[in-house]
């Protein structure tokens, strides 16, 4: 598809971004809808973050998606923000508006409507749930969790400060019980679960494997990582050997940008089975 003069652009911010399925993902509803626009990824560094986006907006983009390391630093820069990236301090979308810039979390709703889809949505009720990490995609995790009634919602970062500080500033929110489990205990901390979430980039493609037991989890128990690049993490293949649930970080992906995509073009897409086997398919071809 060719692009006119009034093409509607739009794109995804990150460091690195080139393992990204969000181009393809966007760029399959842009075909789907025959819309005269485009999503481009755009790899900018933390110390260009805030001069990359000024340039982005004055160059007349729509928007732009935030991934990994930007998504507090959306936040901070937002001059308005939606109640989810409110209370998760974290953005994952931001929209240039006439009046400013706007922030929203779309990665919470993502989250949960990919965990209820495999899980059902009273999988985690009175339950308890570890979340690994401490960053922008523990915290959607967090918030996700507690939407489904869990009990209990232990966090582990290797950076136990981070851990405290997410406890403290996302307690105030949710009726879930809150606690910061530092990372040493992170295995024990599985004994009574029924969900655990990699929420960290580890794992992902160019990154360190995650370092994490499961032989201490219940038989009943779900496994989780938002990390689809690969679709089938270390983690999700130590998960499904025990013969436990798992849940991929695609649905998370999928989600998450259906309401990036109605903002930045003005069309609500579907997700599909046939946009699934597209990306999946990308995965397989390396992207």
């Amino acid at each position: 598809m060719s692009l006119s003069g009034k093409a509607t652009l739009a794109g995804i911010v990150g460091f690195p971004v080139a393992h990204s399925l969000s181009p393809c993902l966007h760029g399959f509803w842009l075909r789907e809808h025959g819309l005269d626009g485009a999503y481009v990824p755009l790899p900018i560094c933390a110390v260009d973050f805030s001069t990359a986006i000024d340039g982005l907006r004055a160059a007349g983009f729509a928007g732009v998606s935030v991934t990994i390391p930007h998504k507090e630093a959306a936040f901070s820069i937002a001059e308005t923000v939606d109640e989810t990236a409110r209370m998760s301090g974290a953005v994952n979308l931001l929209l240039f508006r006439e009046g400013g810039v706007e922030g929203r979390n779309t990665d919470v709703e993502g989250l949960l409507t990919s965990l209820v889809g495999t899980l059902g949505d009273d999988a985690l009720k009175s339950r308890a749930t570890l979340v690994l990490g401490a960053g922008g995609g523990a915290r959607a995790a967090v918030l996700a969790a507690a939407r489904l009634c869990t009990a209990e919602i232990r966090i582990a970062s290797r950076s136990d400060d981070r851990s405290v500080g997410l406890v403290a500033a996302l307690q105030p929110y949710l009726s879930s019980r809150l606690t910061s489990v530092p990372w040493r205990a992170r295995v024990a901390a599985t004994r009574d679960l029924h969900l655990l979430v990699n929420a960290t980039s580890a794992g992902m493609v160019g990154s360190q494997l995650l370092d994490m037991e499961l032989n201490d989890l219940p038989t009943d128990a779900a496994v989780c990582d938002i990390v689809y690049n690969p679709l089938q993490t270390s983690l999700l293949q130590a998960a499904k050997a025990r013969g436990l649930r798992t849940v991929d970080g695609l649905g998370m992906l999928m989600h998450q940008a259906v309401p990036a995509f109605e903002a930045f073009y003005g069309v609500r897409p579907l997700v599909s089975a046939s946009l699934r086997a597209t990306l999946e398919q990308a995965l397989t071809n390396g992207v």
